[in-house]
């Protein structure tokens, strides 16, 4: 038996999402939407083990015919209304309702909550929390989707307690920390495998290294930041992590001088800081060129780097692939790179 599921990502990495759920045997994928990836779940997958996807849902209506005007809001309450509610547990704190759509329409995100959740809840026999005016539900209640785009829409129940980019070893935080899942697609394009050495130079609170364990539980991990608050927030999220933090190496160092021998790395994932949350500091106050060149020189002869870059491909390096992402209101580009033969000017 197949269950239909949705992977929900951040926009410009759902064909890496499809390609886990292939390459994991989660499931056979169906298609592809703004942040969604659409599969039929294989029996007894494990679902909540996908590490580049914001959320998974478990489909309950897919109803097309959704248009932009307000008849829009009856046709998805009666649909909510036809939704076999039978193999879902009552229980929870009441539901709760989060919509988004592409485009303009002639309602809101709140009013399609709204139209959907009480009818949710009126089958279920449970109170409806609405989102208006900033209310909060309940963090136990049911958890419901619904997305628009194009004239179809889904309706869909979280599959888990939580998103899962929330992941359980991130106990601690700092400003500009990178989303998990982001880390994760950086990890899958940097193709890891039986590599011997991960570094980033600019760790901040270690999810890209931590995120990369996963795909090489063999590999050295080293990670330095000029920081010594964004340090404590890794060592502690590393040993909230599968192996309490014993692949890991942590420093503190500029991202302008690694203390790394030449050559001596397979593969760097590096995040830097582009002054927006967190301002370059140290070696990196003026421009990023000294990380570059670090970069390039503690780098192996064969070696890839995995960068979230913003003002270009830097220079040294030769472009090997680029997934433009959405993150914060910005459109910076996951940068897949290689050194290029010769000198570097400086």
């Amino acid at each position: 038996m197949h269950t239909f599921a949705v992977a929900r990502a951040v926009h410009g990495i759902e064909p890496l999402v499809a390609t886990e759920i292939r390459r994991s045997r989660l499931g056979v994928v169906r298609g592809v939407r703004h942040r969604e990836v659409w599969f039929e779940a294989s029996a007894g997958a494990d679902l909540l083990g996908l590490r580049t996807a914001d959320d998974v849902l478990l489909a309950a209506a897919v109803v097309d015919g959704i248009g932009h005007g307000r008849s829009a809001l009856r046709r998805l309450a009666l649909a909510a209304r036809a939704v076999d509610v039978r193999s879902l547990v009552d229980s929870g704190n009441g539901v709760e309702v989060s919509a988004s759509f592409v485009g303009r329409r002639n309602y809101t995100r709140f009013e399609i909550e709204d139209a959907v959740g009480a009818e949710l809840a009126r089958r279920l026999r449970l109170p409806y929390h609405s989102r208006r005016d900033g209310a909060r539900p309940p963090r136990d209640a049911m958890a419901w989707r619904v997305t628009i785009e194009g004239e179809r829409a889904l309706i869909a129940l979280r599959a888990a307690d939580r998103p899962l980019h929330r992941r359980a070893y991130k106990t601690a935080s700092i400003r500009g920390t990178l989303h998990p899942p982001v880390a994760a697609a950086m990890a899958a394009l940097a193709r890891l495998g039986s590599v011997g050495t991960v570094l980033d130079p600019c760790c901040g609170a270690g999810t890209t290294l931590i995120e990369a364990q996963a795909s090489a539980p063999g590999a050295r991990l080293l990670g330095f930041d000029h920081d010594p608050a964004a340090l404590r927030a890794a060592s502690a999220n590393a040993r909230a992590g599968a192996d309490g933090g014993a692949a890991f190496r942590w420093g503190v160092a500029d991202g302008g001088r690694i203390p790394v021998a030449g050559g001596s790395v397979d593969r760097v994932l590096v995040n830097p800081p582009w002054g927006r949350q967190v301002p370059p500091r140290g070696l990196l106050a003026r421009d990023l060129g000294p990380l570059w060149r670090e970069v390039r020189r503690v780098l192996a002869g064969d070696g890839l780097v995995v960068a979230l870059v913003h003002d270009g491909i830097p220079h040294g390096f030769a472009l090997e692939e680029a997934v433009r992402v959405s993150l914060s209101g910005r459109h910076p580009v996951i940068a897949v790179l290689r050194k290029e033969a010769g000198r570097v000017r400086r």
